[in-house]
C-alpha cells in the first residue's frame, strides 16, 4: 500500500481515524487524538489529511502534499500515531464513508472504529454521503472545547437522537480552542505562531512560506 496503515494481523483491533484538512496541523489535534486514544483504548491513531474535502469546495486549502508532511511531521515522535496517504492519492471528493469501507476491506471483522472529529462537525452529520451507514459502522469520538452546547445535537436528530447516541462520544478538549484558521491569520498578519503547532511544523510553515496572502 502506498498509504500508512498498521497491519491487519486478524486479531480485534480499535483503530481511530482522526480526518481532517490539516491546514497546519496543531496542539489541538494531537491533544485530542491522545486522549481518544487513552479513552478509548485505542491501538493506534490514523491522521487521515483530506484529499478534496466536499465541505469545503469553495475555499482554498494548500496542497495535499504540504499538508501531509506537516502531519508526518507532527506525529513523527508518537508510536500510536500514524498517517494515512488513502484519501489524498484519491483523486475524487473525499467522503468519509469510503474512507471508512476502505479501513472494513482491509481489517474485516476484527475491527472496531472511531471516527474522531470536532463537535462542531458533528453537529452537521446530517449533511454527510450516507451518513446513517456511517452510524452503523463506526463510532463517533467528538472534541469541543469546555462549555460546548451538547444540546443543539438533540434537536437535530429530535426522536432519532436515542438511537444515535450510543454511537457518538463527547470529548471535552480545552485545546480546541486553538484552529487551523486563527493560525493562518496570525501568519498573514505577522504574529507567532509559537506553542500553537509543533515547532518542526513551525519551521516548515516558515521555509515554504505558507499563508503569507
Amino acid at each position: 500500500m502506498s498509504f500508512l496503515l498498521p497491519k491487519a494481523t486478524g486479531e480485534s483491533i480499535n483503530l481511530g481515524i482522526m480526518g481532517g484538512t490539516f491546514d497546519p496541523i496543531h496542539i489541538g489535534h494531537l491533544v485530542t487524538a491522545e486522549e481518544a486514544r487513552q479513552q478509548f483504548k485505542l491501538d493506534h491513531v490514523i491522521f487521515m489529511p483530506a484529499g478534496t474535502p466536499p465541505h469545503k469546495e469553495q475555499k482554498y486549502i494548500s496542497p495535499a502534499e504540504h499538508r501531509y508532511i506537516m502531519t508526518m511531521l507532527a506525529v513523527v515522535d508518537n508510536p500510536y500515531f500514524t498517517v494515512s496517504r488513502l484519501e489524498i492519492e484519491n483523486n475524487q471528493l473525499s467522503y468519509t464513508i469510503d474512507t471508512v469501507r476502505r479501513f472494513f476491506q482491509i481489517y474485516k471483522n476484527g475491527l472496531n472504529l472511531y471516527f474522531i472529529t470536532g463537535a462542531d462537525a458533528i453537529l452537521d452529520i446530517k449533511t454527510w454521503k450516507d451518513y446513517e451507514e456511517l452510524l452503523e459502522a463506526c463510532s463517533f469520538i467528538a472534541a469541543s472545547r469546555p462549555g460546548y452546547p451538547f444540546n443543539k445535537l438533540k434537536t437535530i436528530f429530535g426522536s432519532a437522537f436515542a438511537k444515535i447516541a450510543k454511537k457518538i462520544h463527547f470529548l471535552e478538549i480545552p485545546a480546541m480552542a486553538i484552529s487551523s484558521t486563527d493560525i493562518r491569520r496570525r501568519i498573514a498578519e505577522g504574529k507567532t505562531i509559537k506553542y500553537l503547532t509543533p515547532e518542526p511544523v513551525e519551521q516548515y510553515i516558515y521555509k515554504n512560506k505558507l499563508y503569507r496572502q
